[in-house]
């Protein structure tokens, strides 16, 4: 998911995407210590999307108290 993505969510939808992404990133951890994952780039993939989202997120809050 690109930055500009994350922007045109609304903050509601950030959260639920945060609580899948998290949810998917725990179920791939547990998948790749019982048997390797074809691509583990996913794992890399999914930890930045959601640190994208928790940007994103601050940020609305950081301006929303200004």
């Amino acid at each position: 998911m690109k930055a500009s993505e994350v922007r045109e969510l609304s903050t509601l939808e950030i959260q639920e995407q945060i609580e899948n992404n998290k949810k998917a990133l725990t179920k791939m951890r547990l998948n790749h210590a019982v048997s390797p994952l074809d691509n583990t780039n996913k794992i890399g993939e999914t930890k930045k999307d959601i640190a994208r989202l928790l940007t994103e997120l601050r940020a609305r809050e950081i301006n929303q108290n200004k």
